[in-house]
Parts: structure tokens; sequence; C-alpha cells
């Protein structure tokens, strides 16, 4: 639905109270084509794109909370499409390509803004690596451009160019990369979705699978009661492990807690997103002038969606090492997300071993800029029981085959040597 100018202040005036739900919030029906367990960012765009793409609208999203409670509320908001390796090159490419054009498939301001990234380099070595993995993004047509000191000099003068362990030589940068507004993501999937006639239902928790006497699932058993499916896919997150496990299933995935932060605001300083090649450390301007922090994961499994002091420290260490003048600028808040971390860095997009039951997951470090992309992919094999061309080697054999795409989930590990 758009709104004029005049009907959007007349909203404003009246302190919001004709203001409409942005999605229907629905009652379970009986039975649905398809159901989606999670409703976070892949969750929500995987419904819609079964409505728009292939027809397919009798589709029930369940969230056990609500709308944008779990990751994809406790995110760095970063979209980008630097990688490397078959497989994860073709795909993060065309979720980059859906988030170009998502407002206008949406009608929803999801505030994306390609203000770039630049993944600092300190060494010969990882120049030489980076320099490999902007000509692999270059031969896929993907924008790269590797800079020289002066370069990023020019563009980020408040680095600290001469630390004497850490000298910044130069970086990557992907000028169409930069960040989304994380929780208008989903609210934008939500609202498309709801449109084309998806359920979408929240404070209903997924508590077993319904099977039938072969061993297929029929549909879900919730804190809503019983919902019936022709297929279900989950799409979890950090609980990937935990609902699969009540289909029997034991997934090649480790749940760790992954932690961001945000400073008070301050006036504009950093155009873009800027990576440290010498610590897991990243940083962005929000619009309201906050500094968005994040880091590495915790070095422990937990579910917990909390912080802690060392990992304040190390984040709060590497910005320092890298930027100096914000040392002054105090923190507002910090928040944990629960990764589900894959073998090899690199997520799961396939049918599971229990027929009817499709499973989405293992996104590690990837999980917001792969959202649009994740959705229609796995949608793709919803729709189709068919693998799309940019997520076929997302497969969960590839352990077993030893078809591993090693990129670390492409986390900011450093080569120094």
């Amino acid at each position: 639905m758009k709104y004029s100018i005049f009907s959007l202040a007349r909203a404003a005036l009246s302190g919001h109270k004709n203001w409409p739900r942005t999605w229907r919030d629905a009652a379970p029906k009986e039975r649905y084509d398809v159901v989606i367990i999670g409703g976070g960012g892949h969750g929500l765009a995987t419904a819609y794109f079964l409505a728009h793409e292939f027809g397919i609208r009798n589709v029930a999203v369940l969230e056990k909370g609500w709308i944008g409670s779990g990751n994809a509320g406790r995110n760095t908001t970063i979209i980008r499409s630097n990688y490397m390796l078959p497989g994860n090159i073709g795909f993060y490419e065309l979720s980059m390509k859906l988030w170009e054009r998502m407002e206008q498939d949406l009608n929803y301001n999801t505030m994306v803004s390609q203000r770039g990234i630049v993944n600092l380099y300190h060494s010969d070595a990882q120049r030489d690596a980076y320099a490999r993995r902007g000509n692999a993004m270059r031969i896929n047509g993907i924008d790269s451009e590797l800079l020289d000191q002066a370069a990023v000099r020019k563009m980020m003068p408040f680095l600290n160019f001469d630390n004497a362990r850490f000298p910044i030589q130069g970086g990557l940068l992907q000028r169409r990369a930069g960040t989304a507004r994380h929780d208008a993501v989903v609210w934008g999937y939500a609202h498309a979705a709801s449109g084309l006639g998806v359920d979408i239902i929240q404070n209903c928790e997924v508590t077993g699978f319904v099977r039938d006497a072969a061993g297929a699932v029929t549909g879900v058993e919730t804190s809503r009661g019983t919902i019936g499916a022709g297929k279900v896919g989950m799409a979890v997150a950090g609980n990937s492990s935990r609902v699969a496990a009540m289909a029997g299933l034991r997934l090649p995935i480790e749940s760790h807690v992954l932690q961001a932060f945000v400073s008070e605001g301050i006036k504009p300083l950093i155009p873009g997103v800027v990576t440290f090649g010498a610590g897991h450390f990243y940083v962005s301007q929000s619009d309201k002038g906050g500094l968005v922090f994040g880091g590495d994961i915790d070095g422990y499994n937990s579910y917990a969606q909390r912080g802690n002091l060392p990992t304040v420290e190390d984040v709060c260490e590497g910005g320092m090492a890298l930027m100096p003048v914000i040392g002054r600028v105090r923190m507002l808040r910090q928040w944990g997300g629960i990764m589900d971390m894959s073998m090899d860095g690199t997520p799961i997009i396939d049918r599971t071993p229990v027929d009817n039951l499709y499973i989405n997951a293992g996104w590690c470090y990837g999980g917001f800029k792969a959202t649009p992309g994740s959705g229609l992919v796995f949608a793709h094999l919803l729709a189709k029981n068919e693998f799309h061309k940019e997520g076929a080697l997302f497969r969960l054999d590839r352990f077993r085959r030893g078809a591993m795409i090693d990129e670390k989930g492409q986390g900011a590990q450093p080569n120094l040597h």
C-alpha cells in the first residue's frame, strides 16, 4: 500500500492511532502447503519468494517470539559480495543484486546504503591474498579495487597508518557493498509476504514434528496446536541443531555467540564499512551517528544472547589499534546473536534425510548479507524440489563427500605471514 505525504502527516499527528498494520498477525490454520519455521529474515524472505516467484501462497511462517526478535535484530547490518570460492561467489553476488532492488520489489524502505567496504591489509602476504580475491571477483563480474596506502589514506585519513605492529599498507574495496537497516528488512519481507497471502504467526514455538508411518514429516506440533504441512522448511539460525534434533537429525554445525556494539552518536566520520586485517574487528557508522562495532565469535558453544567483558575488551582493543581517534567515544550498548557455525564456514541449503523436511542453516558470519539470496534459493528448492544454480554446492552431504567450501564464512581471519 502506498501513502501520500498528507496521509503520512495525518497519521503522525494523530499519534499513529489510525496507522494500518504492516502485516497481518494471523492465527494458524489446520494445514498449509509449506510451513517455514523461523520468522527472521531468511524465513520471511523464503515465504515472500514462494508467493511472489512460484505462486505458492498457502504458506505459514512460524516465529516463537515476535518478528525481528532473533538474529535479524542482532547483527551489524553489513551487506557485501566480496567472496572468492565457487559456490559462495555466485550466491553472494545474487544476494547483492537482490539487495539493490529490494526496496522497489517490496515497496518498503529497508534503508539500503551502498557506501562501500574496505578490507585493510597489513603485509605483503595479505595484500597478495586480497589481490587474488579481487581478481576472482572481477572475473565473475563483481566490482573490486585493490587500493594502495595513499588511496586508503585519502578515503579514511583518521586511521592509524603508522601502527608499528600493524601498519596499514592498503585495502580491497567493494564500492557496491554497504549496510541496510536490519529490522526494516524483516518488516519489509513480512509486509510484502503478508500482502501476497502468507500467514505470519508470532508467539508460536515449534515443539515437535508430526510424522507418518513411513517417517515423513506431515506437520509440526506448536505451542498453538498441531499444524499440518506438505513441506516444512527450517530457517532458525543459531537454533538449527535444537530444531533438527526434534526430527532425529544431528547437524555438522555448532552454536556460538557473536557480539556487537554501538557507541554514542558522533559527527560523520566513517564513510563506509572498514575491516581490520590484523584482527577480527569491523566498523561502520549508523544513520544516527553511532559507531557499530563487530568482533569474533566466543570460543565456546552457547545459546545465550548476551555478552562478556573479554570480548568487549578485545573489540575495543581492535578499534583503538585501528583508529585511536575514537578513544573518548562512549559505548552505549552491546548484544549477542546465536551463530550456527558450519565446519567449513559455508551454509547448508538442502533436503534432509527426513522426507518433506528441508533445512537452511550454518550461515556463520554471512547470515544477514545472505538474506534475499537465501530466501530465493531456499524457496526454489521448496517449490521445485531441485537446487537453484547458485545454491547447488550448499549440500548437506558435502562433508561426507569431501566437497567443502572452506572460506571460513569470510570472517576476518588474519594472514600476516
